[in-house]
């Protein structure tokens, strides 16, 4: 076999050399695939059962709501937990969740025999792409405190650096936002840490025209009021939310006839963990207006609670009307993963749907 020529080697050399220059500067110069790519883990649940809302009690019914069941969830993986907010889907089983710490939760219920809640798959959790691609982990950056679903996007609310985001559905877990909301209240009146905990949307046929809501959870008005807006629809503005004592808002989800409920939490050293549910009527809601309404449910330590962080409302085929309410444990060894469902059982007389309109 005759030897190459020293020239043609070199020639050969320093062809190899450029192009793999060439290579190394195109993949500089390209965006990082593994940058954009969120991280993505199952994480194992198991669950168990909760029978009684009062501890030490078999009560079913309290004021207008109508205990279910609810279940406990522990992991093997340290993942699980600082649950914010909660949707259900159409089929009332799959279920959007999003984390404080910047993640999304994707599972499904699952019920026993007599229809009340046992438990929860194995979920699906995913790291949330900012508005730069990024798989951004900084609870900072990323603090997401609420989430609504609207035909063909979900609607995510942050702390810290305000906003409401929109990202597409389906394809929300590997996609950044598409577009951030007008937030209508001025962002230097929303606290650190006290945001918008609340992003709900109405219902079409409802007084807010299918809107999306949004309520603060410790930032006020110059009267003391929760601040609150309607993003969008026929009764865009700003309006108040009347503050219940120590209660801080947490999430809120709409009623088919778009009443508006809030899960309202607190907490003091001497007292504990409380929480409650208020019903504000939809047709209150314009604005500059000032809103309150009806106290549902008022729980404190001797009852199956934590610290309630998301709520939602689901609409059977028959038309009950059941409410879940997820807790947030803060990776904390003191809290727990709890979701708790009950049933809405008031019968609504004709002047009460008068007031809704």
């Amino acid at each position: 076999m005759r030897s190459m020529p020293a020239c043609r080697k070199d020639f050969l050399l320093n062809t190899t050399l450029i192009q793999a220059a060439a290579f190394s500067l195109t993949l500089a110069t390209m965006p990082s695939v593994a940058a954009t790519l969120p991280v993505s883990e199952i994480v194992p649940v198991k669950s168990r059962q909760i029978d009684n809302f009062k501890i030490g009690s078999d009560q079913k019914l309290f004021g207008k709501l109508e205990f279910i069941g609810g279940i406990e969830m522990s992991s093997s993986n340290a993942l699980l937990g600082a649950i914010s907010s909660i949707r259900f889907r159409p089929d009332r089983k799959s279920f959007l969740a999003v984390m404080d710490t910047g993640h999304w939760v994707e599972g499904k219920i699952k019920r026993d025999q007599k229809g009340r809640l046992a438990g929860a798959s194995d979920l699906t959790v995913t790291s949330m792409i900012d508005a730069n691609g990024r798989s951004e982990q900084v609870k900072e950056r990323m603090d997401c405190e609420g989430v609504a679903l609207r035909d063909g996007a979900v609607l995510a609310s942050y702390e810290g650096l305000h906003r409401v985001d929109s990202y597409p559905d389906p394809g929300f877990a590997r996609s950044g936002p598409v577009a951030t909301l007008p937030l209508l209240i001025p962002e230097q009146s929303l606290g650190g840490n006290r945001g918008l905990e609340t992003i709900a949307v109405s219902p079409k046929d409802g007084p807010l025209a299918g809107g999306t809501a949004v309520v603060a959870e410790r930032s006020f008005d110059t009267a003391g009021h929760l601040l609150a807006a309607v993003l969008d629809g026929p009764r865009k503005g700003v309006f108040s939310v009347v503050r219940k004592g120590p209660f801080a808002v947490t999430d809120g989800a709409f009623l088919p006839n778009g009443d508006l409920l809030i899960l309202e939490r607190r907490f003091s050293f001497a007292e504990g963990l409380g929480m409650q549910i208020r019903r504000i009527r939809g047709g209150d809601i314009k604005p500059g207006a000032v809103v309150d309404g009806e106290i549902l449910l008022n729980a404190d330590m001797g009852y199956q609670i934590d610290n309630m962080e998301g709520l939602d409302v689901i609409v059977e085929p028959g038309g009950d009307i059941r409410i879940i309410i997820v807790s947030d444990d803060n990776h904390s060894i003191l809290e727990r993963n709890l979701m708790l469902e009950f049933r809405l059982v008031e019968i609504e007389t004709a002047q009460e749907k008068t007031r809704t309109m």
